[in-house]
């Protein structure tokens, strides 16, 4: 019987290589800005060798959440699947080193290890190209069911949706989560993503798969194909599953804060005090690591916004996706621990 966990996600496990740049580099890669472009193999070379110097860490949404969440004591797993080479040895390491359990088996042959060029102009905002590489080698088989039954809220990476196998896995994940008796979560990730296959996430919400979901505004306005806010607010406040359930929502609005949506009610959440934006890459992996971390405690909704909110603003206000300071010192210094 495995150990119980507090959360368990299922994500893309990526090497990501941060580099500043600014909007005239963007402009003549011909990469729009702000977003996350899936790219090759001869690409990623191609990007590597004309832009600046990089910052090196392990990444992937999902195993940034993952991070986060055990950083503020939550006892965390991950299924993510790696190369057996230099990069993959890296990722699997400072995920371990984290107190994140990892132990799906490194593919031997095949593509390499995926990685993400993340290219940040001065406001802090970051454009995504990713390799995916040894990702889209994840399978059901990947996916160990008493590890999943053992968790108390399985986290599903939106990304998971492109490769097929991986689609896969995370529809067998979402069941064994289920027959066991625990949650299922889902963050939407990129509002292209979104756009890929919108009708399928509305199925996974409206069908009962999913009983968290994570967005940002922008994405949960491309699910529900609007440019109104509010209106895009009151469709998920109104969602209910096909049991007749309401869906808990949290949304992200940047500087101004997030949204905890449940049984019909909409509550604000205020931002945290930020000195500077620095890199805004991670912010919403970390809002999901701060509530899902704070939901394990047995913190109510609202409480586990306000964890997610400060976990967020730490990670901006420097370069990478991974938090440089003590969560729960922060956390407690704001009396929200």
């Amino acid at each position: 019987m495995s150990a119980p966990l507090d959360l368990l996600v299922l994500g893309n496990a990526i090497v990501d290589l941060i580099a500043r740049t600014d909007e005239k580099f963007l402009e003549q890669q011909g990469v729009p800005k702000g977003a996350m472009h899936l790219i090759d193999e001869d690409r990623a070379e191609s990007l590597f060798s004309v832009m600046g110097p990089a910052t090196i860490v392990s990444g992937g949404s999902g195993a940034n959440t993952a991070v986060g969440a055990a950083l503020l004591g939550a006892k965390t797993g991950f299924i993510g699947k790696v190369r057996d080479d230099e990069l993959g040895g890296l990722f699997a390491h400072d995920l371990k080193a984290t107190g994140v359990s990892f132990a799906v088996p490194a593919a031997s042959e095949g593509p390499a290890t995926a990685r993400c060029f993340i290219l940040v102009t001065p406001d802090g905002e970051r454009t995504m190209n990713t390799y995916l590489g040894a990702c889209q080698g994840l399978s059901p088989a990947d996916v160990d069911e008493a590890t999943v039954a053992s968790a108390r809220t399985v986290y599903l990476e939106g990304y998971l949706w492109d490769p097929p196998a991986a689609k896969e896995a995370f529809r067998k994940a979402a069941k064994i989560a289920h027959n066991a008796g625990n949650a299922v979560a889902l963050t939407l990730s990129d509002a292209f993503c979104v756009g890929r296959y919108r009708e399928e996430f509305l199925g996974l919400i409206r069908d009962g798969s999913i009983d968290i979901l994570f967005a940002n505004i922008g994405e949960l306005k491309s699910l529900y194909e609007t440019d109104d806010e509010e209106a895009a607010l009151k469709a998920l406040r109104d969602e209910r599953n096909q049991r007749g359930m309401h869906l808990l929502g949290l949304v992200t609005r940047s500087a101004e804060g997030a949204m905890v949506v449940k049984g019909g009610e909409i509550r604000s959440i205020e931002a945290s005090p930020v000195h500077e934006v620095v890199d805004t890459t991670g912010a919403g992996d970390l809002f999901a690591a701060g509530f899902l971390a704070g939901h394990a405690r047995g913190l109510d909704n609202v409480s586990s916004a306000r964890l997610g909110a400060l976990a967020a603003a730490e990670v901006i206000q420097h370069i990478g996706a991974r938090p440089q300071h003590d969560l729960v010192a922060l956390a407690k210094a704001r009396g929200l621990l």
